[in-house]
């Protein structure tokens, strides 16, 4: 009897079509049956996966919820299931920190099948040459041709991207958010941005940016955005979009907060074994640069990265962003960071619509902290530290 495994993913062709696709040449080559189901991009950043083990074997999560599902007994433990070569194969091939940030206490609890950070994203048609630091952003800007995702959770995603590159990761002094100094002159440049960008990028995530960007001829560029080959590819909409790397800062294209996706296997798998087989064969390089891209996904294998057919067809997108995500920064590793991300995330956010200022986030934001994660450890910083522990 063939095995069946159910797996949840998010919707978008990057999240859904390239598993669907590797399920597919999975049957040809004889392994289980996956049937994937989607949810929304808010819902991959935001629903627990304790809500979901029970009826998935496979998931597709994102690192932050890693330590309370390790916590939760949420996930299965990948190392000890018989492919520990396999595992150290995969972590030789992480690319940035990725690999590192499913890990907690020890264990892995998922394989980096996708690599995403904040990038820069150009109409290179229309803007051959895209700023590289913050005054010339700005200057676009203030031409009317800048766009930037700023909805509540990418507001965020920003300031910690700018945090990290000032040299004041997120988490990074014990019992403190973050330097209020450093958080003073990010939430001030983010401030000047969001001034200078439509009224509608602050209810916006990449992908609506993404789709602004390659459907229309108005706006060219957008300097902080997680990157999407998709829209790199020829075909896939009406224009294609350069991905690059972040402006550089202070502290040059170091401190881009890392995203991306891994596998992973619930701890109430009903096909154990099978479940974790498909779960490295999927991360494994040969899927990775192979029917996993050419199905729609953005790998998280380096193998794919260094691939010149798979960068000549997303128009340079792995090798135009490489830098800034192998200096990519890794969000607090403690159980109560959802919690901040969320709260936080709309503090930022009322800063950019004016409904309060830096000093009062700032001051609200080391109240959320101090509740959320009191003295948990916390390990948080430039993600060049690959070893990173709850």
């Amino acid at each position: 009897m063939t095995t069946t495994l159910r797996g949840l993913t998010w919707d978008h062709p990057r999240g859904l079509d390239c598993l669907r696709a590797a399920a597919d040449e999975e049957v040809r080559r004889g392994g289980p049956v996956v049937q994937w189901e989607a949810r929304s991009l808010q819902g991959f950043a935001d629903q627990p996966l304790e809500q979901l083990a029970d009826a998935y074997d496979l998931l597709v999560v994102d690192h932050p919820h890693v330590p309370q599902a390790a916590l939760e007994g949420t996930l299965l433990p990948l190392d000890g299931t018989g492919h520990d070569a396999e595992l150290a194969e995969l972590a030789a091939q992480s690319v940035g920190p990725s690999h590192a940030s499913y890990a907690v206490a020890g264990h892995q609890y998922a394989l980096a099948i996708d690599v995403a950070t904040q990038v820069a994203v150009h109409r290179p048609d229309l803007l051959p040459e895209p700023p590289r630091t913050w005054a010339d952003v700005l200057d676009l800007a203030r031409e009317g041709r800048v766009l930037w995702p700023a909805k509540p959770v990418d507001a965020i995603s920003s300031f910690l991207t700018l945090a990290a590159n000032c040299g004041s990761p997120v988490g990074s002094r014990p019992g403190e958010f973050v330097e209020p100094s450093v958080g003073e002159e990010v939430l001030d440049r983010l401030g000047e941005l969001a001034s200078l960008v439509p009224e509608h990028c602050l209810t916006e995530n990449p992908v609506q940016t993404a789709e602004h960007l390659a459907t229309g001829d108005r706006w060219v560029y957008c300097p902080l955005a997680y990157g999407y080959t998709n829209y790199s590819r020829a075909g896939f909409r009406p224009s294609r979009l350069a991905y690059v790397d972040m402006p550089a800062g202070s502290g040059g294209l170091a401190g881009s907060n890392l995203g991306g996706a891994g596998i992973a296997v619930s701890a109430r798998a009903r096909h154990r074994e099978e479940a974790v087989a498909h779960a490295y064969w999927l991360a494994g390089a040969h899927v990775q640069r192979g029917v996993y891209f050419d199905g729609g996904g953005q790998p998280g294998n380096a193998a794919a990265w260094e691939d010149d057919r798979l960068d000549h067809e997303a128009l340079g997108f792995f090798r135009n962003t490489r830098a800034t995500v192998d200096a990519a920064s890794v969000r607090p590793r403690t159980p109560g960071w959802l919690e901040v991300q969320d709260r936080v995330g709309n503090l930022v956010h009322d800063v950019l619509t004016r409904r309060t200022d830096a000093s009062s986030c700032l001051r609200s934001a080391q109240q959320v902290w101090e509740q959320a994660v009191g003295d948990a450890a916390v390990t948080a910083g430039p993600a060049a530290q690959k070893g990173v522990r709850a």
